[in-house]
C-alpha cells in the first residue's frame, strides 16, 4: 500500500472502536452515517424474520462497509480501506441489540442474570469491489444480579448505547463471572481478527 494511503475509514461512531483501533496503531478517519429519522436505509439494523444472530451480525457489518465505500465515492474522498463492525448478543438463539430505553435495559439485564450468552462481533473490510468479513464469538456468564444493583447500573446511563445493555469496560465488569473468547471482541472490535484482515488488504501492521 502507498504510504500516503496508510489510513483507513472507520464506518462507526463508537468511541470504543476508535480507542481499540488507536490501541493497535491503526490510523483512521471516522466515516459518518446519517441516523435517526434520516438514517440511511442501506444500513437498517432491524433483524430479518427468522434470521440467526451470526447471520445478522455479518449482514449488518457488510452493509455498513458497502455503504461506506459508496459514500467515499459520492463524497469524492480518497479511496481507502473501509472498516465496519456490528456487535450483537445471542441469548439462546435470540438477537439482543441495544435497549431502546431504561425499562428495556432493565429487562435485558434481568434475562442475562445468572446465565451465559454469546457476544458476536462481525467485522467487514471493503476496498472498491472487494469485501471480506470475519466473526468473533465469545461467551460471557453473568453472576446473579440483585435488583437494586441492576437498577443503579441502568440509572448510570451506561447501558443505553450498548448491545445487550452492558459494556465490560465499564461498571458492568463487576457482573461478569466468566469470559471465554476475545475481550476486545466483546467491547465491539476483535483486534486479532481486525489486524489480520487489514493486513490482507495491505494495511501496514
Amino acid at each position: 500500500m502507498d504510504p500516503l494511503q496508510s489510513r483507513i475509514y472507520l464506518a462507526s461512531q463508537s468511541p470504543r472502536r476508535r480507542e481499540l483501533l488507536t490501541q493497535i496503531g491503526v490510523r483512521f478517519e471516522a466515516l459518518s452515517f446519517r441516523s435517526g429519522a434520516r438514517a440511511d436505509p442501506e444500513i437498517d439494523e432491524a433483524p430479518l424474520p427468522g434470521e440467526a444472530p451470526d447471520v445478522y451480525a455479518l449482514r449488518v457489518a457488510s452493509a455498513k462497509a458497502r455503504h461506506g465505500v459508496k459514500l467515499v465515492t459520492l463524497r469524492r474522498l480518497p479511496a481507502r480501506i473501509v472498516l465496519a463492525a456490528d456487535t450483537t448478543l445471542d441469548l439462546a438463539g435470540e438477537i439482543i441489540g441495544k435497549p431502546r430505553d431504561e425499562a428495556e435495559a432493565v429487562s435485558i439485564l434481568q434475562r442475562l442474570s445468572g446465565r451465559s450468552h454469546r457476544v458476536l462481533t462481525a467485522i467487514a473490510v471493503a476496498h472498491q469491489a472487494r469485501l471480506e468479513t470475519r466473526l468473533s464469538i465469545s461467551t460471557v456468564r453473568f453472576r446473579d444480579l440483585e435488583p437494586a444493583e441492576l437498577r443503579r447500573y441502568v440509572a448510570s446511563g451506561e447501558p443505553l448505547d450498548k448491545a445487550g445493555a452492558y459494556g465490560i469496560q465499564g461498571r458492568a465488569a463487576m457482573f461478569i463471572a466468566e469470559i471465554c473468547g476475545s475481550p476486545s471482541g466483546i467491547m465491539g472490535l476483535p483486534l486479532c481478527e481486525t489486524a489480520l484482515l487489514l493486513r490482507d488488504f495491505g494495511y501496514p501492521l
